[in-house]
């Protein structure tokens, strides 16, 4: 389980940071209000920290833009305000991260992209691929074509749903706040910080405000439910304060500050737990040295080790792997369709280009959605 002690050896972070902080509560974005977290940034990826950045904004900075002091309530001039906004914000956050000779990528998302196996995974694998270059992707919903019935509603939840997509091992929530208080600081004086707590524990329901500005939509209720939503997945989240002096780098040493909030499980059992849940789509049957590579090795599953395929399936999809005695040994999401998995199976992985006359990935089944039995 996570401590603030193993902070420093944790690999993947997704940075969520909010509008209040982004727009200095309203006024607009600038490049002198992005700079401390973006060099915190880059410094973090310097020292090997793979970082996601989940970044509001685009809306308050639309606002400001329009000279609009209120938060509109129609969907489309939300949509707008989004999509006016959205320019802004990603063109500071390149110039930022330029400074650093760092590149920037652009991701928005809906639910329904993480809702859809198959759009789910495309995510997943564009994600990683940027980490693996050394980009920091900047996600943000995607709001100029999301309807009510599709958004987040808020970038925590966002950034939790981004923490599952990639396993992080931590998210960060940075908000106006100092992290979460046993009574709202605002009315009472004496209210104390909460360091640490497991996201299951009650008193997170007893003590969440569900308080929310004019500029964004979250209070910290919506934390604590991304927390456990992230949680899922294994991932520990640290709610801080933004404004904080070197903050990130901070949480880098172990500092307390803020309010860490612990998953009940770990990230493997987690992930293990989620894909035993969900309803397997079809049957591999793979051979005794993917069995042997699978269990001994952590190795990934390629089309080469597969012998037989059954059920009708498509990419992104919950397939169960059993050996050569019909017993289960793994079970993941699948790369490629059932008819797709039928031509490239016993295949080396250079043919599968050749066969298909596409390749989406050289693994049927990469090893970190895998889960052996």
């Amino acid at each position: 389980m996570i401590s603030r002690d193993k902070i420093p050896h944790t690999k993947r972070w997704v940075v969520k940071i909010g509008s209040a902080l982004l727009t200095e509560d309203g006024k607009g974005l600038s490049r002198e209000t992005l700079t401390p977290w973006v060099d915190q940034m880059a410094t973090l990826s310097k020292q090997g920290i793979e970082l996601v950045l989940v970044s509001s904004g685009a809306v308050a900075e639309g606002m400001s833009r329009m000279g609009w002091s209120k938060r509109p309530h129609n969907l489309h001039e939300l949509q707008a305000a989004a999509a006016i906004g959205q320019m802004g914000l990603i063109r500071t956050y390149e110039a930022c991260f330029r400074r650093h000779n760092m590149h920037t990528a652009q991701v928005l998302l809906t639910h329904e992209d993480l809702a859809d196996r198959k759009r789910y995974l495309n995510a997943r694998t564009t994600l990683r691929t940027l980490l693996s270059l050394g980009a920091i992707p900047v996600v943000n919903e995607n709001d100029t074509v999301a309807t009510d019935e599709l958004r987040f509603g808020d970038n925590d939840t966002l950034a939790a749903l981004v923490a599952n997509l990639i396993e992080a091992d931590l998210l960060i929530l940075l908000t106006d706040q100092e992290g979460l208080y046993d009574s709202d600081p605002r009315i009472n004086k004496d209210a104390t910080l909460v360091s640490q707590q497991r996201v299951d524990s009650p008193i997170l329901d007893q003590i969440a405000g569900g308080s929310s500005s004019a500029l964004g939509l979250g209070g910290m209720i919506t934390k604590v439910r991304a927390a456990r939503l992230a949680g899922r997945s294994g991932t520990a989240t640290i709610i801080a304060a933004g404004r904080r002096e070197e903050v990130l780098l901070q949480i880098l040493k172990g500092e307390d500050i803020g309010t860490l909030l612990t998953p009940a499980q770990e990230k493997q059992a987690a992930r293990k737990r989620w894909l035993a849940g969900q309803q397997a789509r079809g049957q591999l049957t793979i051979d005794d040295g993917a069995v042997h590579a699978l269990k001994k090795s952590g190795c990934s599953l390629l089309p080469i080790g597969i012998s037989t395929v059954s059920g009708e399936f498509a990419r992104g999809a919950v397939v169960t792997c059993l050996d050569s005695k019909g017993r289960e040994v793994a079970r993941g999401l699948v790369n490629y369709s059932s008819q797709e998995t039928c031509q490239i199976k016993g295949k080396a992985c250079r043919e599968i280009e050749e066969i298909l006359g596409y390749i989406d990935e050289d693994e049927l089944i990469h090893r970190d959605n895998l889960v052996i039995i």
